[in-house]
């Protein structure tokens, strides 16, 4: 276990060579793009949420000269649609399940034989369900921020936990609730979020995506949490992340660790930021635990987010480190 150096090392900003859709079923139209080069290691992306959507600065992780780079955008969030924020969203069809299934199918289509798969925060469970599922499909494994949806993870996240270290953030995140129902806050929100009235899910909404804007990194972003609020990227974000708690992922409890045995020959480095209060240390330490072959990287002087210099840094040390195997 080591802390990084704090730089700034992330790669010049690049653009996607090409983009997609893939027609995955159920309606759902899933945005896909490539950048970097095509002829490079194919390395996939996905995102956090579950409902977070791709951002171009995460093409960044990777040099651009040795990796054929990947994002997609999940269901029902960023540029793939139908979208969450729809006011009658339908979210049926919209499981870890599912996505697990979207990303084989592109992996495929788009001719991949085996690939690197990167995922932080929900990304990170992602990519251990999709693993654990193809492990023939992954090369290598790059997590940040292990989160496996059980429920004291949950709780203490949703139900009252982190409102140890952040009280005054937690007032505004419960205040849209009747004191009433404050004991069972992710089922109060889904109540609130599957309205389609407007009215109801925007406030909900906005409460919602604020809560973990504002805890995402060691230090306030505003403009991070800006970001975040914008009102159709928080009503999907919310709708999503809010859904897929309230069914604990489609795992048994404890799946992704209990399974990590599946994961042993698959090269990996989990990063995770010491001071992380969305998805702490905890989870980290017992998934290496129970995966002592990957190894982990605990950066002292973070909290959750990939864009901080440490979290950066080591991301992009292990992207490097893999380039050429």
């Amino acid at each position: 276990m080591t802390n990084p150096k704090k730089i700034d090392a992330l790669y010049p900003p690049i653009k996607p060579y090409e983009t997609g859709y893939l027609l995955a079923g159920d309606g759902q139209r899933i945005y896909w793009e490539q950048s970097g080069n095509p002829e490079g290691k194919p390395v996939v992306f996905l995102h956090g949420g579950p409902g977070g959507g791709t951002s171009p600065w995460q093409r960044q992780l990777f040099d651009p000269e040795r990796y054929r780079i990947v994002l997609l955008d999940q269901r029902g969030c960023g540029r793939s649609t139908p979208h969450a924020s729809d006011p009658d969203a339908d979210l049926r069809f919209n499981t870890t399940w599912h996505l697990v299934a979207d990303i084989e199918l592109l992996r495929r289509n788009l001719g991949i034989a085996c690939w690197q798969v990167v995922g932080g925060s929900w990304g990170s469970a992602l990519a251990l369900a999709y693993a654990q599922t193809h492990p023939e499909s992954v090369a290598e494994l790059v997590l940040r921020g292990i989160f496996t949806l059980r429920r004291h993870e949950l709780e203490w996240f949703y139900e009252g936990g982190a409102s140890a270290i952040f009280p005054d953030l937690w007032e505004e995140f419960i205040r849209p609730i009747p004191v009433l129902e404050r004991s069972r806050m992710i089922e109060a929100y889904h109540r609130r979020l599957s309205d389609p009235d407007p009215a109801v899910h925007g406030p909900a909404a906005m409460a919602w995506t604020t809560w973990e804007a504002s805890t995402l990194t060691l230090r306030p972003d505003r403009r991070l949490v800006r970001t975040m609020t914008d009102a159709a990227t928080a009503t999907a974000f919310a709708r999503i992340e809010n859904h897929y708690f309230m069914h604990g992922g489609w795992f048994e409890e404890g799946q992704l660790i209990a399974n990590a045995g599946r994961l042993r020959g698959i090269p990996a480095v989990i990063v995770q930021g010491r001071y992380d209060v969305c998805t702490p240390i905890m989870t980290a330490w017992d998934l290496h635990r129970a995966w002592p072959e990957a190894e982990l990287v605990i950066v002292d002087d973070a909290g959750h987010s990939a864009t901080e210099p440490g979290i950066a840094a080591a991301l992009v040390a292990a992207t490097d480190r893999f380039a050429a195997s």
